[in-house]
């Protein structure tokens, strides 16, 4: 299984900066050497491929450094040169990820699930929306439309997500998430699920097996794409729910099984995780990256 990474492209963020940064190179360490996994440097998303889901003078603004103080608050991120490049590379892993499993059945991204990014801005430490990015350009390269469903079990809601796919009936957008967690304005996806504060792992667990029944009745994709983000962890400072490690396991389990189900390729990124203990984030993305060594497409 090939697994693309990028965290040696480096993001340079001010002292005592919110976002983990530090977790993706964690990550790497935790999983190199695992039987069956190859590493790969991330690729960097053309400005061409960009363009299949931004609008050009966001890109624009992106790549210039010419976006102002107020789009850069809403980002998170100060804008250099270092922030553009990891993000063309952040979006270029998951595209990456997306080619192999078509390939090979599943692939990962080591980063990724940037999908607060909408058409025109970034948001919530999300510059370019990768998954979005990813799936048009597999759409673009296919011969035939080529249906694909985004299932994102991040504890926020894919919002920039939803909001580019509202009118595409080729791209299935399902987001499991906290009802009152980040964003407070939601974007309508194919299928939300919203959950309550302090949610335990049977709820949990209840929820996406129905969400994805729920999705089986309703969308044939040839492609899935899985946000597996590590912030449902009880565990996480800023998730607001009581999932186990046991419960984040059997959740990766139910995609998986979901994907194994229809025959189709699935691709994975890291999305998000903000651990009290980043070691306690890190060692939640590594139980799904083992776990996706073990699918068998």
């Amino acid at each position: 299984m090939d697994a693309f990474y990028a965290d040696h492209f480096v993001l340079p963020l001010p002292e005592g900066h919110r976002f983990p940064m530090s977790k993706y190179r964690l990550l790497r360490d935790g999983v190199a050497g695992a039987p069956g996994l190859q590493l790969c440097e991330a690729p960097a998303a053309t400005d061409t491929q960009l363009l299949l889901a931004h609008d050009p003078i966001y890109v624009q603004k992106v790549v210039n450094g010419t976006l102002d103080a107020k789009e850069q608050r809403e980002i998170g991120f100060p804008w250099t040169p270092g922030m553009v490049e990891r993000s063309r590379r952040s979006v270029g892993a998951t595209i990456a990820a997306c080619q192999s499993a078509m390939q090979d059945g599943i692939a990962v991204n080591l980063a990724g699930g940037t999908h607060h990014a909408y058409r025109d801005k970034g948001s919530g430490f999300c510059v370019f929306n990768d998954a979005a990015v990813a799936a048009r350009v597999m759409q673009r390269q296919s011969v035939t439309s080529l249906p694909i469903a985004i299932v994102d079990l991040d504890v926020h809601q894919g919002n920039g997500t939803a909001a580019i796919f509202k009118n595409d009936p080729s791209v299935f957008t399902l987001s499991l998430h906290g009802d009152k967690n980040f964003p407070f304005r939601k974007e309508p996806s194919d299928l939300d699920v919203p959950l309550a504060d302090g949610v335990s792992d049977a709820v949990y667990l209840q929820a996406l097996a129905k969400a994805l029944e729920d999705l089986d009745a309703a969308f044939r994709p040839q492609l899935i794409i899985y946000l597996a983000g590590a912030d449902p962890h009880e565990g996480d400072r800023l998730g607001r729910l009581r999932i186990t490690d046991a419960g984040m396991l059997a959740r990766d389990r139910a995609v998986f099984n979901y994907a194994k189900h229809l025959n189709v390729p699935i691709a994975i990124s890291m999305a998000g995780g903000y651990g009290t203990k980043i070691e306690t984030t890190v060692a939640v993305h590594r139980q799904t990256v083992l776990e996706a060594l073990q699918y068998q497409w």
